[in-house]
This record gives structure tokens, C-alpha cells and sequence, in this order.
């Protein structure tokens, strides 16, 4: 009778079992399509604390450990202010999975929130201004955030639908503010839901967005009117009626039909379909 796996040794067998299909398999294939990953590379795996960014680290951190290319990561944690309680669960998990983080502070929640004209905007663009400086620091020329497919379907809908364009979230793209830097998103192809899963069948509990912003917000219940928990719940009435909707969304932003749209942008640069009308005579 072998012995009792350690939590962090039953996190990974199940990353390779039960969820091989549905997280590992996933993750390889977006790594490998999108050319994410390079010999040589040194990584800054960016974790939040939340569910979707301790996956990521685990499952980067087992390529590397079986990867036949060669390359380096550092895991840093930016701690935008949290409360006590926050802190203490990221620190506890990471240990727990065998994650060793870098952690730096901030004061990112306490601007952010002074601000009355779209805080959490101005909260993401700072923490990922932090997270370049913070990856260049340590020797990085990439940082990996956890974006997943489900956030890929749920941005591309919330922009026709409230943002007035088509507007899609690439797997990588280079950092205009920091030069060389590269921002990659290797869950690109890997289920919320499946994240969900995983959690639970491995009694994980990580933190939700932590900011005194939503925390505030969600006690005057403004986040059941949130615009993406609306375009949730509306992909999931699509879905009891096509089943293959999000993938169908996925698939699209794969197969642009350029030539049928009146008008786009390519860098910051607006075109119109009259442009090369005449050339079709």
C-alpha cells in the first residue's frame, strides 16, 4: 500500500488524470498554436489569487518540469493592497501547491478608489503597468495571465454589445508601454467551467476579486447588474439551446471575413470598405 499523497502531489496527479482532457490538453494546445513559449524564455506567471491565475501557475510550472524546451519562470504576486484575510489565503495556497512566489506591494486599491469615474478600469491598467515593471525587474521578457477561453467569448460579446465594436482578446501581444515585454494568455483554450471543476474536486478555495471597490459594490448587490455577469448568463441560455455557441464565437475569431465589414481599425488606425471598393471592378 503506497503512502498518502501530500495536497500539492494530488493537484498534480489530477491535473494529469481527471482533468487531463479538459485543463492539460487544453493548455498544451494553446502553448503550442500560438507559439507562447520559446527556449530561453523567463516568464513572469502573474497570480491574483484567484482560481484561474493558480491553475496557470501550477500548470506552467509542470511544463516546465516535462517541457523538452528549456526556459525559466518567476511567480509574482502584486499585491495591490489586500485586507489581512486575502494576503494570508494567496500566501497559503501558493504553499500549499508548491508555488514559490515573489510578492510585491502596492498601493494600487487605495488610487484606484479614490478615483469615483470607473475605478476598476483605472485598477487594471495600473496593475498591469506594476506587473510589466515588477516581470522586467526579476529578468522577465514575458508575463502570463490567466485569461481563459470563457473570458475570450464573454469580451468579445460584451464589446459588440455595449463597447459598439468587434473587438476579440489575442492569445499574445506585444507590450506597447514596456519595451520587449510580451504579455502571453496560455489558458487561451482552457474552460472556466472545467477551472471551476478542478477547485472543487481538489477542495481549493481561492480568492474572488478582493478590491474595497467590488467588495462595497457587491454589499449593495450592484454585482448581479454587472455587464459581464449579464453576458454569462446569456451565453448560458444560448447554450441549453446550441450547445456549440462558444465554440462557434471561438471559431469566428479565427475566421474573419474582412472583406464583408463597412469599416476596422489595424493600429489604432481606422479603414473603411470604400478604400478598396473599386478595386473589385
Amino acid at each position: 500500500m503506497g503512502r498518502e499523497l501530500e495536497p500539492w502531489e494530488a493537484v498534480e496527479r489530477s491535473i494529469f488524470t481527471k482533468f487531463r482532457r479538459s485543463l492539460w490538453g487544453p493548455f498544451i494546445t494553446a502553448v503550442k498554436r500560438y507559439e507562447l513559449i520559446q527556449e530561453g524564455d523567463r516568464i513572469a506567471v502573474c497570480i491574483s489569487g484567484g482560481k484561474d491565475s493558480m491553475l496557470l501557475a501550477k500548470l506552467m510550472q509542470l511544463l516546465q518540469r516535462h517541457s523538452d524546451v528549456p526556459f525559466e519562470l518567476e511567480f509574482l504576486v502584486m499585491d495591490p493592497g489586500y485586507n489581512a484575510e486575502n494576503r494570508a489565503r494567496i500566501e497559503s495556497n501558493a504553499a500549499l501547491l508548491r508555488v514559490p512566489v515573489t510578492v510585491r506591494e502596492s498601493q494600487i486599491f487605495d488610487v484606484a478608489n479614490r478615483t469615483e469615474k470607473n475605478p476598476c478600469y483605472l485598477c487594471a491598467r495600473m496593475r498591469r503597468g506594476h506587473l510589466y515593471s515588477y516581470a522586467k525587474e526579476l529578468g522577465c521578457s514575458k508575463i502570463a495571465l490567466g485569461h481563459h477561453f470563457s473570458d475570450v467569448i464573454e469580451t468579445t460579446v460584451m464589446s459588440m454589445f455595449y463597447g459598439g465594436q468587434l473587438q476579440g482578446m489575442i492569445p499574445k501581444l506585444h507590450s506597447k508601454n514596456f519595451e520587449g515585454m510580451t504579455l502571453i494568455r496560455p489558458l487561451y483554450c482552457v474552460h472556466e467551467d472545467d477551472i471551476i471543476a478542478w477547485a472543487r474536486y481538489n477542495g481549493l478555495e481561492f480568492i474572488r476579486c478582493a478590491c474595497r471597490f467590488t467588495e462595497a459594490a457587491a454589499r449593495e448587490d450592484a454585482e448581479n447588474l454587472s455587464k459581464r455577469k449579464e453576458i454569462k448568463e446569456l451565453i448560458r441560455s444560448l447554450k441549453q439551446q446550441n450547445p456549440n455557441i462558444e465554440k462557434s464565437i471561438f471559431r469566428s475569431l479565427h475566421n474573419v471575413a474582412l472583406d464583408t465589414f463597412p469599416g476596422y481599425k489595424s493600429e489604432d488606425e481606422e479603414h473603411s470598405f470604400l478604400e478598396r471598393f473599386d478595386r473589385n471592378i
